[in-house]
């Protein structure tokens, strides 16, 4: 019979134990610093164990956020990891890489004047809400000021199925964020009733292109044209805010014909991510306005203690400047058609998986892939044996995240399953997708099915 006898205490020899053993890989500390330092292979993979439990970012259909790039790009990030994209006086040809950036997308998002673009990077969209809010709160007050009228009751007008940064952003800058509420099945701002909700102390409307909620593209061009109309017949001019998180990256190479961006004077800012489809890594994104009118001067700060008079305007100050050379490392490998192949293959993925969807009787899809490559689908009425809940559960048993979520007041009723496909997500993978879940889906209408009279248990036998 074997023993168990106590390890000898003695000092392991570093030299011949391997890197599981080493002294500081059975005691790390989780809420304080360690007293001593231990060598950079133990720390690598006491940090490696631990992130290994996340779970796989190619099987991750929840996030919008890029989960691949070529070797070259890991290379040029390694290479380029420890630049500053604030200190443009030191990293001067960064600082050229960016401005390069902001004039292609003023390009594609026909800016009036492209070359005398006015914009900046950020950290992704968020920040990017939040500095376009701001412009739109400084305008108005400018010009409530020039007529002599009061700065108080600021309001912005959105949908009630915006991103979480836009209340953010009334909340940390005191504007009254007015909600249009969702009905029936549209699940998105449209113009009907924008105008009960736009007054002469509305700031600016917020169009989605691209809701987070379904992938859908709120109709900008029909929004512009009602607030069109509404300055005509009051004389209180409304200007409207392009949220482009993701549809930035889209709309151009897959819906070219679609009118949502500067070619509509109304649209006065755009944001959008670079790291979501703009196909780079996290995190980075984009702020344009359609000119300098658009971006008040009071708003944007000159530093001369980096080496030069630079102006910024950001809410962080120090950030990475990789992403945006990465932006510009795909913008160059790239060019116009190689993002429409990777947003077409993206969609063509999607509308697969929709269509898949429809001949499953369990489920009803409520986008299909046709405007954001993303799926969104219900459980159908007569399923009662699980809800999306329960199947965004089972599928994570396969290593699938997807996330399972009820929509916005009004239509809280309604719970969803989305699917976000990203460039790197094959058909192969939607075929591997699509057979896990009808696995799941059998395995759940089996829960109900009767067993057999020879299988029903009968106690125990001895």
């Amino acid at each position: 019979m074997a023993v168990w006898t106590k390890p000898d205490q003695a000092a392991p020899d570093l030299t011949v134990v391997p890197r599981f053993t080493r002294a500081g890989m059975v005691d790390v500390p989780r809420d304080r610093l360690p007293a001593n330092p231990m060598l950079p292979q133990t720390a690598y993979q006491v940090v490696l164990d631990e992130v290994m439990l996340d779970g796989n970012a190619r099987f991750n259909l929840a996030t919008f956020v890029t989960t691949w790039m070529d070797d070259e790009a890991d290379r040029l990030y390694a290479a380029t990891v420890d630049k500053n994209m604030v200190d443009k006086d030191e990293y001067p040809q960064t600082a050229e890489i960016e401005s390069r950036c902001v004039r292609m997308l003023a390009d594609l998002w026909h800016a009036p004047d492209a070359a005398v673009s006015v914009g900046t990077s950020t950290t992704g969209s968020s920040e990017g809400c939040m500095l376009a809010g701001m412009a739109l709160k400084r305008r108005w007050q400018q010009a409530r000021r020039a007529a002599g009228a009061s700065t108080d009751r600021p309001n912005i007008v959105m949908g009630g199925n915006v991103q979480v940064v836009w209340e953010k952003f009334a909340n940390y800058w005191e504007v009254e964020p007015r909600y249009v509420p969702l009905e029936g099945d549209v699940l998105h701002l449209t113009e009907e009733h924008l105008l009960d909700y736009v007054d002469e102390n509305t700031i600016g409307v917020v169009a989605v292109l691209g809701s987070t909620m379904d992938g859908s593209y709120e109709p900008v061009e029909a929004i512009c044209r009602v607030l069109d109309e509404h300055e005509a017949a009051t004389g209180v001019a409304v200007p409207v805010h392009v949220d482009a998180a993701s549809g930035g990256f889209i709309a151009p190479f897959v819906q070219p014909d679609l009118v949502w961006d500067f070619q509509l004077p109304r649209v006065v800012s755009i944001q959008s991510s670079g790291h979501k489809f703009g196909l780079v890594y996290p995190g980075v994104g984009w702020v344009l306005w359609r000119d300098t009118e658009h971006l008040p001067e009071d708003l944007v700060f000159h530093v001369n203690y980096l080496g030069g008079d630079m102006p910024t305007f950001a809410l962080n100050f120090s950030r990475p400047g990789a992403q945006v050379v990465l932006q510009y490392y795909q913008f160059l490998r790239l060019g116009f058609e190689g993002y429409r192949e990777v947003q077409q293959a993206c969609q063509d993925v999607a509308r697969h998986l929709g269509d898949a969807l429809r001949r499953m009787p369990e489920y009803e899809v409520i986008t299909d892939g046709s405007e954001l490559p993303v799926v969104t689908f219900r459980v159908a009425d007569h399923v009662t044996l699980f809800d999306v809940f329960d199947m965004s559960r089972k599928l994570r048993e396969r290593g699938w995240l997807v996330p399972a979520y009820t929509m916005p007041p009004n239509r809280e009723d309604l719970a969803v399953l989305r699917l976000v496909v990203r460039n790197g997500f094959s058909h192969d993978m939607a075929e591997l997708f699509l057979r896990d879940l009808a696995t799941a889906t059998e395995w759940m209408d089996d829960l109900s099915a009767p067993m057999p009279s020879e299988e029903q248990p009968s106690g125990f036998h001895h």
